[in-house]
């Protein structure tokens, strides 16, 4: 499954709204999981099972919790069973199709 998550804490305090500091927390505990994952400015995506992945999520929550009173989080799972490498995969399919291949 792939799971496309983003975490932010709200209550902290800061009053130029900035949440760098409790992104870098959570991104760092999602790389250190060793499942496969990708970050861009709005989500990150990690790759692997049901259970490992949601206690990475778990765990980047909590992290981000260290920040302020409260975490919203916000979540997209692609759930299809049996397939693996689908974080470069998907992506790949999609530049072929833009290119008018069939891979």
């Amino acid at each position: 499954m792939l799971v496309a998550f983003s975490l932010a804490p709200s209550g902290t305090g800061r009053t130029d709204g900035s949440v760098h500091d409790a992104v870098a927390a959570a991104v760092r505990i999602v790389r250190e999981s060793g499942l496969p994952n990708r970050t861009d400015p709005m989500f990150t995506t990690i790759e692997g099972e049901w259970d490992e992945v949601f206690d990475v999520v778990k765990r980047a929550t909590l992290a981000v919790g260290e920040f302020g009173s409260r975490v919203s989080l916000v979540l997209k799972a692609d759930i299809r069973p049996g397939y693996t490498g689908e974080l470069t995969g998907k992506l790949e399919r999609l530049e072929a199709a833009l290119d008018g291949r069939e891979d």
